[in-house]
Formats: structure tokens, sequence, C-alpha cells
């Protein structure tokens, strides 16, 4: 299941073009000096959002950083700006390394601050498949990651006072007899195996006293998950990190890496040399590491935002204010916003490309959940790209013994991604076993080479539609 629905900027064909601020990366950013300490890449305080959704319009003003121009050395070089980027720097940086981050577009501009903004429990592959991956041992292991995941965001959120509208609670709604057996199935996984005693069934009765419709018919609940701004959770972490002492350049994309003692990572009007390198670029990475490429396939999913509802009509919908999500390979999520607007996503495209007809598409699916919403204006539209393994577990590993990467959450990122930000600063620091467990886990290319394998996970994805229709 699809449950915190990360949408990640895809490839170079990627449709989120365009649905950003302004269609350009800004490229008037004053050049950097050559040192890494924070003074060199002051930042420019601006209000501007990221990326034309919902999100972006409602972001806290963050800083906005110049784009790298001449070399600079450090320990670590993090690609990716977005939660498991910073999630590396921050940690690093909290253990005294000096870090910079270079990113090719804005912070959060990618999956980071345009995803669903549910924050749960596990992996998208789920405990069972974990367990025929790895053994009953190593997948305790990863449960309990997953687990300290969520711990974290919370910690996060109180430690450096990031102001990301934290609200707990999520639904995992079942609309069919056959989905009713698989959440009882789960829990009694849960609840006798993995000891995990935040999570209860809910019967129709009760999901339909919590939720204004009569689409779903039971429900596990989970008070330990929950949602957020993820967009303004991602700008707290790169404010944080920066505040001790990374050095962050935007607009800024690897273009390339030499592998060896010390690596030079080139970019447009410079380079990085550094001891280690991450790699938490996901889909955008392309040919920076082929390799990694093969063994992920971007996907679009989109997200519409409703007007403001009256507070007790927004209520209505969702009285316990839980993020929700169905039990559909292709799903349904929502969950009320803080200012009470309803946000609304699901549905993929697998060729990669968005039909125009997306926002109207998103709109009725909304609808069919929730048909007293007829009346009501759509605000916002947007949407990007999920990331998919071939086993929907995450993919975690290294190059080479100093270049690491983290890719492959499979649409369940927004816990997950931070926690394993922190494995990999603890690899680096000499600490590698929790993330060796996640190294473990074996993964497979995309069959169909760079030109067939779209077409290959277009018709293997339309048995799950099938299936979901039964």
């Amino acid at each position: 299941m699809w449950t915190d629905h990360a949408l990640v900027g895809g490839n170079s064909d990627d449709w989120t073009s365009g649905l950003h601020d302004d269609g350009e990366r800004d490229l008037s950013y004053p050049n950097a000096l050559n040192t890494l300490q924070p003074s060199a890449a002051a930042p420019i305080m601006s209000p501007e959002p990221a990326v034309n959704s919902y999100y972006g319009a409602t972001a806290h003003p963050a800083a906005r950083w110049p784009a790298l121009a001449g070399s600079v050395d450090c320990d670590v070089c993090v690609v990716g700006g977005g939660i498991a980027g910073c999630s590396v720097a921050l940690h690093l940086a909290e253990r005294g390394y000096r870090v910079a981050l270079v990113e090719e577009q804005r912070i959060g501009w990618g999956a980071s601050g345009r995803n669903g903004g549910q924050a749960l429990f596990g992996v998208a592959a789920g405990q069972t498949t974990v367990e025929e991956l790895l053994g009953t041992a190593d997948a305790r292991a990863v449960w309990d990651i997953t687990i300290a995941g969520l711990n974290l965001i919370k910690e996060r959120i109180t430690k450096y006072s990031i102001d990301c509208d934290w609200a707990s609670g999520h639904m995992q709604v079942a609309l069919k007899v056959r989905h009713e057996r698989e959440l009882h199935a789960e829990l009694a996984t849960l609840r006798d195996h993995y000891g995990y005693e935040t999570v209860r069934y809910m019967p129709r009765e009760e999901v339909r006293s919590l939720l204004a419709t009569t689409r779903y018919t039971g429900a596990l609940y989970d008070s330990a998950s929950g949602h957020l701004h993820p967009l303004n959770y991602t700008l707290g972490l790169a404010a944080a990190a920066a505040e001790r002492g990374v050095t962050i350049f935007e607009s800024t994309r690897a273009l390339r890496f030499a592998s060896a003692r010390h690596i030079e990572v080139h970019t447009p009007n410079g380079q990085v040399r550094c001891g280690h390198l991450a790699l938490c670029g996901n889909t955008y990475l392309g040919e920076l590491a082929p390799a990694l490429a093969k063994k992920i396939m971007a996907v679009a999913t989109y997200i519409v935002a409703t007007e403001p509802l009256d507070p007790d009509r927004a209520h209505g919908l969702i009285v316990n204010n839980a993020a929700v999500s169905d039990m559909n390979w292709v799903l349904d999520y929502f969950r009320l916003s803080a200012d009470m607007r309803l946000l609304f996503g699901g549905r993929v495209s697998y060729s990669a490309r968005a039909p125009s007809a997306f926002p109207a598409a998103t709109r009725t699916r909304m609808l069919t959940v929730f048909p007293q919403l007829a009346d009501t204006r759509i605000d916002y539209k947007w949407g990007g790209s999920v990331d998919l393994t071939m086993n929907r577990a995450p993919h975690f590993g290294r190059l080479a013994p100093n270049v690491y990467f983290l890719q492959g959450f499979s649409g369940h990122g927004v816990a997950l991604a931070g926690i394993a930000g922190n494995l990999l600063a603890d690899a680096i620091a000499g600490s590698a076993e929790r993330f060796d467990v996640f190294a473990k886990i074996p993964h497979r290319s995309f069959p169909g080479g760079s030109t067939l394998r779209r077409s290959a996970l277009v018709l293997a994805m339309l048995y799950y539609r099938l299936r979901d229709m039964l």
C-alpha cells in the first residue's frame, strides 16, 4: 500500500515542469566564496514558494541559498535537499563534521515538499515482505528503525522549534471484505510479533462516526502516526543544519563525481572536494549514478486542496483529524490542513507524463468519497512522482566504501527518509550496523532497459488496477 505518498520530482520528462513557482531555476544568487564557514553562503530571505502548491503558498519565509561557484573542501558532500539529505547533513554537523549540501533546485522542491504529508510506521513493502527478504531478526531491526523514525520527527519538531502543523493519528481504511481480512491479519502481526500497541481495529460503525462517508467498511487506526506540512518540516531541517554549520548551495546540480580516497563532485560552476559522498537525490540523480537509476521507477501522482472550509464543516468530514489512506493498490489519501482545507490525493500515471485532465479527475475521486463537497472550490492542484523499487522496499547502500545512497522509499518516505539520514550519518561516523541492515535488502533492476521498462510497468500495473476492482 502506498501510504505517505512522497511526490518525487522525476527525470527530464517529469511533468512537474511548469507547476513550480516560475518554471525556471533562479540563477541570480550571489557567488559563494571558497570556504565552508556559514557566513560564506549567507542566505537571502524570501517568502516565495518553491512549488505552486498549497505547501508552497503556505511555506514559512525561508533562506535562498547561493549557487556554488568555485571550489570547496569538506568532510562530506550531500547531494539532494529533501528530508533525507537535510537529515544526513544535520546529523553529521551535530557530530562536528564539515558538510556541504548541493541541491539542483531549491530545498524541498521535490518529494519532500510536495507529498501527502502522512508520516507512518513501517515500509511500503510491508513487514511480511521484509521478513521474506531478510529473515525474522533483520526484519525486526527494520521495523524498530521505522518506529524510531516516527519518534525522530516529533523530537526534531520540539528540539529545533519546527512549525509544521503536526497532528497525530492515521486511519488505513478498508473498502471491501478482503481488505477487512487483511487489516485484521496486519493487526495480529503488529500486536503479536512486534508488540506495537498504538494500533487498533475500527469497525464500520466507528469509521462512519469519524468519516463523513459511507465508502469504508473498517480501518486500522494508529495514534503514533500522523501528518504534517512537509515543506515547512523540510525547510526547518535545512535551517537547523545551516545553524550548525552546514553550507547549502541551491541551483547547483551535481554533474559527476570521481570516486577515490578523496572525492571530487563536479557542478556547472565549481566542485566539492570531500572524503565522503551521500547521494540523496533519488530520481533526480539520473546520469550522476546510472546504476541506481535502474533500481527505481518514477510514476506520477496528484493532489488537490480545497478552499478553506468552515471549521465545523471541516471537522465533520474527519472528526478525529487523522490522515486517511485506503487499501487499494492505486489508492486515495486525504487529510485536513491546519487552515481547514481538505487535501486529497491519489491515482497514478505510469507514463510519467500528466494527463491534462488530472485536476478534474482527482476532484472526481474526492467527490466519490465526499459528495457533499460538490459546491467546494479547488484552490490548489499539483503533483510529482513516486519512486518505486521492484519490491517496494527501500534501497540504501554504497557505490564505493565512501559513497553512500538513499532511495526507493516507494511512497513511504516522510518518516523513513528522516531516520535514513540518521543511519547514513552514523555509518559515515563509523557505526554502520543499522544502515547495513537496510543495505542487505536485495533489489532487482526494472526489466526492459531504458526503452521498455516503463511499458513493462504499465502492463504489470494493469493487473493491480483490475485487482482493486474485485
